[in-house]
């Protein structure tokens, strides 16, 4: 694996620390169990209640006992090829039922699940590896017991580094009684899973969550969710993105199902809704562009779109009021739920139900910080030292307690920026804070996100903050989606303003609205309708192909 963390200290003014403390926000875990496994929640669900639903992926069904079942094939087969406690093992395959199996297996083993994307490039694939030092990659990628075509290039890779790979074991076996139900060891500090992010050098960054942060996330989306053994939460997410984790296993604590959604679905509105409607999903988690998707569905249909649906998380990027207010008006049975959270602090970190009347503000609140994480807000001052702001003032999000991840794998740089030393809690589980790079502002025990900090930017001279533009601009009542990036054109730093449209309007009105509300020089020079906005694998705004469409100098008028 690596060696553990070491943290570095957190440069304080006198005073910050006691200050910071009292300002923050904080709340603690219910009489929550982070020691135990998943696996062993399903295991006592399948001697209760062994045919009952616990995966649904397309047309087959995995009860309890059938996930049990598939859980012990895939644990013998890993065994066999070496796989113990703190093995990092990268698993290749799409999303699916074997994958829920795939990760109990891993958790049952003590070792670490590091999720592959199949269409990654076998750059990526190999650096990946390399980095996290994986001793196996586990094949899921086709027939049981084959692999197949879509896991080739992470296969290539490894053979190249040396590194074993598995494949999926073979067809069904008998279940075997009482499987797994005496194995309940404390897995607190066992290393439980690795997510490869983006990292602003161009190198992935591989953040490490530990078993007792991820069981504490799974938890709190139970208590503020309110799941019980009724609920069918749809598993919609990449495997690379962190919300997969625990849409593939929160419903698994209470005896709930997993309804797969498979990337075809994903692709297309009607299909998307289609398929949530036909499965009876009571909750989904989905990125902004989906949630539009969902809201234009329900916008043209007659009578209830998705009846049994009682949640719908936003996550992954802002959600923005005007969608918000749209989707509610929508779909008035379902309750909104607006998430925050960063990889490195085992996913969300705040939660906040949104009603009509948050949608009157500029910019939704993100929420309160869920069981076990403790927030703070901190400013730098000019000689590096970190000061707390005062009430009402925003500054950067730290974030400590329990849901404090493990750093980054094998990682020196990237931890010493991110990761330091509690200052503020001498009672801290992990005894380590996170600096988010995120611009937060308290209110009335409630975050609002205000942006990176690095998307504060200076522009012929002038600072400004990129999300303040995108706020203004999305204010118009044509616009529907914007983003703001800064090219470097001739040399020279520029800012660029990519929208769509709900219906047309000239350039030269959007500019002139811009120019109402912001200073001259904060008025994007370069206006760009889009079809549509370029989104990252994750679903995310891709400011980086944005910068380029710019950079290359190939935008027409609309794309």
């Amino acid at each position: 694996m690596t060696a553990p963390l070491t943290p570095a200290e957190l440069p304080l003014a006198p005073g910050a620390a006691d200050r910071a403390r009292e300002l923050g926000l904080g709340r603690e875990s219910g009489p929550t169990d982070t020691a135990s496994g998943v696996l062993a929640r399903v295991a006592g669900t399948a001697a209760r209640t062994p045919e009952r639903t616990a995966v649904t992926d397309g047309e087959s069904t995995l009860s309890y006992a059938g996930l049990l079942a598939r859980v012990g094939r895939f644990r013998a087969v890993l065994s066999a090829a070496g796989c113990a406690a703190g093995t990092v093992v990268a698993a290749v395959g799409d999303r699916s039922a074997d994958t829920v199996a795939a990760f109990l297996a891993l958790e049952s083993l003590g070792a670490v699940y590091l999720p592959i994307a199949p269409d990654w490039p076998a750059q990526r694939v190999a650096e990946v590896l390399a980095r996290s030092g994986a001793g196996l990659l586990l094949d899921y990628s086709g027939a049981p017991g084959g692999g197949g075509p879509r896991g080739r290039t992470a296969v290539t890779a490894a053979a190249g580094l040396g590194t074993a790979t598995v494949a999926a074991p073979g067809g069904d076996g008998p279940v075997v009684p009482g499987a797994f139900a005496d194995e309940d060891p404390d897995r607190s500090l066992e290393p439980r899973y690795c997510i490869f992010t983006s990292g602003t050098t161009g190198r992935p960054k591989g953040a490490s969550v530990e078993h007792r942060g991820m069981m504490n996330h799974l938890w709190a989306k139970v208590e503020d969710l309110g799941l019980t053994g009724a609920d069918r939460l749809a598993f919609t997410a990449p495997l690379v993105f962190d919300i997969s984790i625990w849409q593939m296993l929160a419903p698994l604590l209470v005896g709930g199902a997993v309804v797969v959604v498979r990337e075809p679905e994903l692709a297309f509105p009607r299909r998307l809704t289609n398929v949530l409607e036909q499965s009876g999903v009571t909750v989904v988690e989905l990125v902004p562009t989906v949630v539009g998707w969902i809201t234009e569905q329900a916008e043209r249909r007659t009578g209830t779109t998705l009846p049994a649906l009682r949640w719908l998380i936003s996550t992954g990027e802002e959600l923005h009021t005007g969608l918000a207010a749209r989707f509610l008006a929508a779909a008035p049975h379902v309750r909104l739920l607006n998430a925050y959270g960063p990889t490195e602090c085992s996913d969300d970190i705040t939660h906040h139900e949104v009603t009509a009347p948050d949608t009157a503000r500029a910019r939704l609140p993100v929420g309160a910080p869920v069981g076990g994480a403790r927030l703070y807000l901190l400013a730098r001052e000019d000689d590096g030292r970190w000061r707390a702001v005062d009430a009402g003032e925003s500054g950067e999000l730290f974030v400590g307690g329990v849901v404090v991840g493990l750093g980054y794998l094998n990682d020196p740089d990237n931890n010493a920026a991110a990761f330091f030393t509690d200052p503020f809690d001498p009672g801290s589980p992990t005894g380590r804070v996170y600096r988010t790079g995120d611009l937060a502002r308290f209110e009335d025990g409630v975050v609002h996100y205000l942006g990176r900090v690095d998307r504060q930017v200076k522009v012929a001279g002038v600072r400004m903050e990129l999300d303040e533009i995108e706020v203004v601009l999305r204010r118009h009542p044509a616009v529907d989606e914007c983003a703001v990036v800064v090219p470097v054109v001739d040399g020279r730093p520029e800012l660029a303003a990519y929208y769509t449209l709900l219906g047309p309007v000239p350039a030269e009105e959007l500019r002139a609205a811009l120019a109402e509300a912001l200073p001259e020089a904060m008025v994007p020079r370069r206006l760009t309708e889009l079809r549509a906005l370029p989104l990252t694998q994750n679903g995310k705004t891709d400011h980086r192909a944005l910068r380029q469409l710019t950079q290359d100098g190939s935008t027409p008028a609309k794309v």
